[in-house]
């Protein structure tokens, strides 16, 4: 079995399992400070998966605007800022393990998800490859030619069609517990 299905047959449930234990653990060793800075570095990986959930069509068209015109793998990027965030507010040192898992788990699952999107759409793909990074975004926005302007607005329908307001709603209750546990 390769890499990238091992990746994507254990990418859930671990990160379910790593939450559940997060979360019973973390509390005993976070702080206020660490809690607050943790919080808005996760609450801005929120939005930014708001941001691409918005904007992506799956399947259907290839998505180069709003975050997509800063990064390949928005969706992505916004999670690795949530999971940075918890580890900060527990104990920086977690940001080792998180960096460990998104190498090893979350870099697979994205080459496999560029070959299947290369392959959805061939003529576009390679130059939106060429300007746009896989993971870190760029400053500006690359600026695809000809796009019509009504395919580069943000949709309320998509973020609500996605489920990403259940990203900010489990946030909200992972750092109300946080706080509660913290005493």
């Amino acid at each position: 079995m390769s890499a990238s299905l091992v990746a994507k047959k254990l990418r859930l449930p671990l990160g379910f399992l790593i939450g559940a234990l997060y979360l019973w653990k973390a509390p005993e060793y976070a702080t206020p400070e660490r809690l607050a800075i943790g919080a808005a570095i996760a609450f801005a990986g929120v939005l930014v998966r708001a941001w691409a959930a918005g904007h992506i069509i799956k399947n259907n068209r290839l998505a180069t605007t709003g975050p997509y015109a800063h990064v390949r793998n928005p969706l992505y990027f916004g999670s690795f800022l949530i999971a940075c965030g918890f580890a900060i507010a527990a104990h920086p040192v977690l940001l080792v393990f998180v960096a460990l898992f998104w190498g090893l788990i979350y870099f697979p699952t994205m080459q496999r998800e560029r070959r299947n999107i290369l392959g959805r759409f061939p003529e576009a793909y390679p130059e939106f490859e060429r300007h746009v990074p896989l993971f870190i975004p760029r400053v500006t926005p690359w600026r695809q030619q000809n796009m019509p302007a009504e395919d580069t607005r943000w949709s309320s329908s998509l973020y609500l069609k996605h489920g990403e307001w259940k990203a900010g709603l489990v946030w909200a209750l992972a750092i109300a517990w946080m706080a509660v546990r913290m005493g």
